[in-house]
């Protein structure tokens, strides 16, 4: 740094010395023009810019030394609490209480009662007992009667079913006793002296033993095995047994069933036909069938639709005499507007099996003389639409042509005073089963409204068209049946319901047995039942979640109308009683 003073001082006198000179040497120039050729366009040069960390050159660096701290922390008293939230609280509907048992007892008019009980108890995880008991009767007799009216119906059932993995399976046992008397005599015919002779009453008896069962993951789905012996007062036995296995084989996208019936009635009455006027010999039948009936069924988006085939061989064993049927089995469905209008239709064909139990379940007062066929349904055609109008109303309307040979027609039984039978059902009291070939064109039409959950309301009517074989009416078969009903729930205790049905005229044949003389030319008179219609209604009220009580009210109109020639029904009833769930 010494050695740069002296030049710089140097330097300092010479500038002084210059500008002396100038100032001694400075003349008066006078005034002058300048012109500006170009317009002054000032410029920016780049300017030096100061770095951020600027670099040192310093010999000598001084290093950063590395300061180590810590902190010390101190609590802090605080009295701040905060407030606990609470959610919302949501009513909920506790789940109802569900007993494993129930009965009920009622009594009214008449001296009508009737009694159910129904227990299921789990007699394990995979075990369950159901237990059934039901009765109805009648101990009063109806004022206009000449015959005691009396009857009463009771059944009792019991099932076992036992649940594995892939396989459910059980077996049940059942017995009936009903007793009934034939009092439909007709009027002003026979004396009083008759009529006290006449011993009506009629007792039948059932038992019945089964088996059941259905599996999964396997080709074999199931079947049900089931024998059922069914007699009466007057000797007169049935016996009556089938088996029907089924089967399911996938082929491809679609499946494959295979139906098998194998079904036996045979039986025999001690009493003859009362077409007959001596009662000389018995009545003997015996009818097996052997059927198998392949199907294809075929699921698309909007489309089912089954296409099979039935396959049956009747043998008439009394008489060793065999015949070979063949039956459709189509059916199909079509939703053409999603839930609002579904067509449906097919054409089905059977080979029914009758009995003399199914006929007792359909008209008690038929007489223990009957000829048991099998009725041959060639065809049922029918189309129809079903769907919904409204969210809450639904409908279906169907129109069918059916074709059966052998169907079975309950005919008052001709008045024949040349038997003396044990029992009093000769005096035209009692039915008869009369085969006819029968086409019958029918209209059906139903509509279904839900008001809510709490509100329903339903109406149904059908009209039918028959064509017989024998160009007589078809007998006991209404050409109109309707029906309305409808359920109120109340509130939480209190439900009632009504329903009222109609039937339409009926015929009937009202004859006279005579001695050596064709049924068909004995002196008859056909008769017309006048059409009837009944309303029943009934009224409950829930105590608490275990008991109830209840009213029925049954033929509110009083209207003393004929099921059956001559067999007039009981007027208006009610009957009342109490219910109680519980478990056992």
């Amino acid at each position: 740094m010494q050695k740069h003073i002296p030049i710089t001082l140097l330097a300092l006198i010479g500038m002084l010395q210059i500008t002396v000179a100038q100032d001694k040497d400075k003349k008066d120039l006078g005034t002058q023009t300048v012109t500006v050729v170009k317009a002054y366009s000032p410029t920016i040069s780049d300017a030096f810019k100061i770095k951020s960390v600027p670099t040192l050159n310093d010999s000598i660096v001084l290093q950063k030394k590395n300061i180590e701290y810590s902190i010390n922390s101190v609590p802090v008293a605080s009295t701040f609490t905060p407030a606990k939230g609470k959610a919302a609280g949501v009513e909920k509907t506790p789940p109802p209480t569900l007993y494993n048992s129930y009965a009920s007892v009622g009594v009214g008019n008449y001296f009508n009662a009737a009694a159910d009980f129904y227990t299921s108890r789990a007699l394990n995880r995979d075990e369950r007992l159901d237990v059934g008991l039901n009765h109805l009767s009648s101990s009063s007799d109806i004022s206009d009667a000449d015959l005691s009216t009396k009857f009463y119906n009771t059944k009792l059932s019991a099932d076992y079913t036992k649940t594995d993995r892939d396989l459910v399976w059980g077996a049940n046992i059942g017995f009936q006793h009903q007793l009934y008397n034939w009092y439909g005599l007709p009027k002003d015919v026979f004396s009083q002296t008759v009529i006290d002779g006449i011993d009506s009453k009629q007792n039948y008896f059932m038992g019945e033993a089964g088996a059941h069962m259905s599996m999964d993951n396997s080709f074999f789905k199931g079947g049900e095995l089931r024998y059922r012996r069914f007699w009466d007062a007057v000797k007169s036995g049935e016996n009556r047994a089938y088996f029907t296995p089924k089967f399911e084989f996938p082929v491809n996208d679609e499946v494959v069933a295979l139906d098998v019936k194998i079904d036996y009635v045979g039986g025999s009455f001690k009493n003859a036909n009362l077409n007959n006027t001596a009662n000389d010999a018995g009545i003997d039948y015996g009818r097996l069938q052997f059927g198998i009936s392949p199907s294809l069924q075929m699921l698309r988006d909007d489309l089912t639709l089954n296409l099979g085939v039935g396959f049956v061989y009747g043998l008439d064993m009394e008489n060793s005499d065999g015949n070979f049927y063949i039956y459709p089995e189509v059916t199909a469905s079509y939703r053409l507007l999603d839930e609002t209008v579904i067509a449906y239709g097919g054409i089905e064909g059977e080979l029914d099996q009758n009995s003399y139990y199914g006929f007792v379940e359909d008209n008690p007062y038929v007489s223990p003389t009957l000829g048991i066929q099998p009725t041959d349904k060639k065809y049922n055609a029918y189309v129809g639409l079903k769907g919904r109008l409204m969210p809450n109303l639904s409908y279906n309307v169907k129109g069918s042509y059916i074709a059966e040979n052998r169907k079975p027609l309950y005919l008052m039984n001709p008045e024949n005073q040349f038997r003396n039978d044990a029992k009093g059902y000769y005096y035209s009291n009692s039915f008869q089963v009369f085969y006819d070939d029968i086409k019958t064109l029918g209209f059906f039409g139903e509509l279904n409204l839900d008001v809510n959950r709490d509100f329903t309301l339903g109406i149904n009517a059908e009209v039918f068209n028959y064509n017989t074989e024998t160009d007589n009416p078809a007998w006991n078969l209404p050409d109109l049946k309707a029906s309305l009903f409808m359920d109120y729930q109340i509130g939480k205790q209190w439900f009632t319901g009504a329903n009222l049905f109609y039937v339409g005229e009926r015929k009937d044949l009202m004859a006279q047995a005579v001695q050596n003389v064709q049924p068909s030319d004995f002196p008859s008179e056909i008769v017309t039942l006048d059409a009837y219609f009944d309303i029943n209604a009934h009224v409950g009220y829930r105590w608490t979640d275990q008991w109830s009580f209840f009213l029925n009210f049954n033929n509110i109109a009083n209207n003393n109308y004929m099921r059956w020639a001559n067999f007039q029904v009981q007027g208006f009833q009610v009957l009342g009683g109490a219910a109680y769930k519980f478990d056992f």
